[in-house]
């Protein structure tokens, strides 16, 4: 935001600063990709670099990271019990190649057994809408992914008994409603996800930023330079809450800030939201890896290919 309001400035550079959801701005940025500087979901663009396709070069600025064990959800009476249940089951999910299912099927792979090629999948709007692969897929002859019916949501499909789960990056608006039919399989998620990241060590990166790869042709400089504002945004991000959760009135309507950020600081330590590619190189080949395993990227690829050289290990 400090870059969008001006309150940071790339040296030599006038921004023109859009915002669009991400649901409008990912499909973009592998498409037309009209920005010269976007933010991009980290599994669309490591399939692009598989590929050695896409416009955009990225520096390690993490600017969405996300735990993501609050998304499972399955259908009360389904037989599911746990993430191991998964196994052989239908389940619902918005887009295949999405950043958080590529991080949940990870975590069900890893800690639970659960294949990917083991699940028959469905794709399409959660609760609302129309949502598409945003690109093409190569799935093989193993892999069940199929696109729901227009006008069908996943979340219907699991109150009707079509299918038996969710992986879901938001929860879906009839669980908030208190439709007794989800039930999400870590309902203390927080203790679930404190314990993942005490065994692994990651914050999952959910997004990054890329640059126009003929700028950067143009102006080799240009990735450190983005980098750094960057790192200046962030900084003065975590200082503002940091000062609101220790100011003396409460500036965010949230009556447990002060509880969240310590056990946010005791679990996470002091650099809890890092950027870099050094600094988060074991969660940066995880990804890698799942995306290789998950039939999404075509080969496997080294976190090096993901970021412009003269960031690597700044």
């Amino acid at each position: 935001m400090a870059l969008h309001e001006g309150r940071v400035a790339v040296p030599g550079i006038t921004l023109e600063s859009v915002v669009e959801p991400t649901s409008t701005l990912f499909p973009l940025a592998v498409g037309e990709a009209p920005y010269d500087i976007t933010e991009m979901s980290i599994s669309s663009y490591i399939l692009q670099v598989s590929r050695g396709i896409g416009e955009y070069v990225a520096i390690p600025a993490f600017v969405s990271r996300a735990f993501r064990h609050s998304g499972f959800f399955a259908r009360k009476g389904s037989g599911i019990e746990d993430l191991s249940d998964f196994s052989g089951r239908r389940i619902g999910v918005p887009e295949y190649q999405m950043t958080a299912a590529l991080w949940m099927r990870g975590i069900l792979s890893d800690e639970y057994g659960v294949d990917a090629t083991s699940i028959h999948w469905y794709t399409g709007a959660l609760d609302a809408g129309v949502r598409r692969e945003r690109l093409e897929l190569a799935l093989p002859d193993t892999m069940q992914v199929e696109p729901i019916e227009e006008g069908e949501t996943l979340q219907a499909l699991l109150q009707n008994g079509a299918i038996d789960g969710l992986l879901a990056p938001k929860p879906p608006q009839a669980f908030l409603d208190g439709d007794d039919r989800f039930q999400r399989l870590f309902p203390d998620f927080e203790a679930a996800e404190q314990a993942y990241h005490v065994k692994t060590g990651f914050f999952p990166i959910m997004h990054l930023i890329g640059i126009r790869k003929s700028l950067v042709d143009a102006h080799p400089g240009l990735p450190l330079l983005v980098y750094q504002a960057f790192l200046e945004a962030r900084d003065i991000a975590i200082e503002r809450l940091r000062k609101v959760w220790l100011g003396n009135a409460n500036r965010l309507s949230l009556p447990w800030l002060n509880a969240s950020m310590e056990r946010t600081l005791a679990t996470l330590g002091p650099d809890y939201w890092s950027y870099g590619c050094s600094a988060n190189r074991a969660e940066l080949e995880a990804v890698c890896r799942y995306s290789v395993e998950q039939f999404l990227a075509e080969r496997r690829v080294v976190p090096e290919e993901l970021f412009h050289p003269s960031v690597q290990e700044t």
